[in-house]
């Protein structure tokens, strides 16, 4: 594949057209930036404290060297194969085990659906408390379902102009955050701080501090989400391989300072009970940071663009995967169908749809708190896949390319690979419910999967499997 930086689509006389490559690096440090931010340190700040006291920095902290360790794996990945499809790619090229590269990519959609449905409870709370509804549980739960109707809806319409789209919208997420640290500069000039409570430990009496620690790590770890997606715009980058190194890093440490500065401002402003009883723990910190300023008047409404934003973009990559995956004859043919006045994949938009809202329903009943179920299943979800990815990068090391790319410390996957697999394990402390949301959401692709091999066995004598992972996206 050419490295040109050429911002047109370039025309192959013998074979179809090529992506636009016309991600400058400014605006793939806004999408990994924005893709990151959102849902997690909004919705899961209090949680992470409700674990570890005050110290709720210090998951996050983890959580970010963890994710920062595995970016090196895939920008190792990126700049060798500089295409589409990201982590099923990667599996499909290590290990050429059809079944396990399904798993991959069915467990990267399953993510994006159990994370816009934990953006779906924020949402709809925060719309709660925004115009003061008083809701109810019965009201919030109709809120979420209908918010995922509408992210339908505009995902069936298409999004033209889905990047800058996202650059909007990661602009107002920033501007939620940056109003919580200057709510604590202004707390601090008031003398309303308490910094003596950011280094106290204070963990369930089920628990020592290190289970705690790794308790809310494997939790914070949703919060660093994201960055990965960024690898899926490799063909529509201007000089990936060169690129994306410095803008990966880059965009991962700005998410990681501004969620260690957000939570530490956190705990100085909020009791921890207090913090850990909120559903909408930012906009509690705004509230008492600084009653006599309107800020909290406005903040749930940047909430719901936030959670919006991570909503959207998840829905929109569990659509397109699930239309790729059935693209390649791997899950129902009808899945594949595009509409031809809208040019959206409809069917898999819809049926993702239908797959958030029995989640949304299911886990808002079953669960004593919807949104450590959700956003713990998405963590969960994706340190799997890390994990696949962390050994991968080992493994291609013998598949030599022509081309010169980055190149990670060995040392750096080995200890992104035992620290991912850790963390999906009960070890880590792992609520035992996220394993059954994402034992639910794996079983339905699972059996999805099963009937397609079926009917291409009988009827086309074809074994299932993915014939190019490049082309799931």
């Amino acid at each position: 594949m050419s490295e040109s930086g050429s911002d047109t689509a370039r025309t192959d006389p013998d074979g179809p057209p090529e992506l636009r490559r016309f991600l400058t690096p400014k605006l793939l440090l806004l999408f990994i930036v924005g893709d990151i931010l959102g849902t997690g340190v909004y919705a899961l700040t209090g949680q992470v404290a409700a674990e570890v006291g005050g110290a709720a920095w210090l998951p996050f902290l983890l959580a970010f060297a963890i994710a920062t360790l595995t970016a090196f794996s895939y920008l190792e990945l990126v700049t060798k194969y500089p295409q589409a499809a990201g982590a099923a790619l990667y599996t499909h090229k290590a290990f050429g085990i059809h079944f396990l590269t399904f798993l991959v990519a069915f467990a990267v959609l399953s993510s994006g659906i159990t994370s816009a449905s934990t953006a779906s409870r924020v949402f709809s709370r925060s719309l709660d408390q925004g115009f003061d509804l008083g809701l109810g549980e019965n009201g919030i739960l109709l809120v979420a379902l209908l918010f995922m109707l509408l992210l339908a809806a505009v995902n069936l319409r298409g999004v033209a102009h889905g990047i800058m789209t996202n650059v909007v919208l990661t602009l107002v997420e920033l501007t939620g955050l940056l109003l919580v640290l200057f709510v604590g500069l202004w707390a601090m000039s008031q003398g309303d701080a308490d910094f003596s409570r950011v280094v106290a430990f204070d963990t369930p009496e089920d628990k020592n501090v290190f289970l705690a620690v790794t308790t809310a790590t494997s939790l914070a770890f949703f919060a660093m989400v994201g960055f990965e997606d960024s690898v899926n715009m490799a063909e529509e980058t201007k000089d990936p391989v060169s690129t994306f190194p410095r803008i990966m890093l880059t965009g991962l440490s700005i998410t990681g300072l501004i969620y260690v500065l957000v939570s530490i401002t956190a705990v100085a402003l909020v009791p921890v009970g207090q913090l850990a009883a909120s559903e909408t723990p930012l906009l509690t910190v705004v509230e008492i940071g600084a009653p006599d300023l309107p800020i909290d008047e406005i903040y749930p409404f940047i909430t719901m663009f936030a959670v919006a934003n991570t909503a959207l973009i998840n829905m929109l990559m569990a659509s397109r995967l699930l239309y790729g995956m059935a693209k390649q004859h791997v899950l129902p043919a009808p899945l594949a169908h595009v509409g031809r006045r809208s040019q959206t994949p409809w069917v898999a938009i819809l049926f993702t749809t239908l797959l958030a809202l029995g989640l949304i329903t299911y886990v808002f009943n079953a669960s004593d708190d919807a949104v450590t179920a959700l956003g713990g299943t998405t963590a969960l979800l994706l340190l799997g896949v890390f994990t696949i990815v962390n050994i991968a990068v080992l493994v291609l090391r013998r598949d030599r390319v022509d081309t010169n790319h980055f190149v990670a410390p060995t040392i750096i996957p080995v200890i992104a690979g035992i620290t991912s697999l850790y963390l999906v394990t009960p070890l880590s402390g792992r609520d035992a419910e996220q394993y059954e949301v994402a034992g639910l959401m794996l079983g339905i692709g699972v059996v999805l999967w099963a009937i397609t091999w079926v009917i291409n066995r009988a009827f086309f004598g074809e074994r299932t499997y993915v014939k190019d992972p490049a082309d799931l996206e």
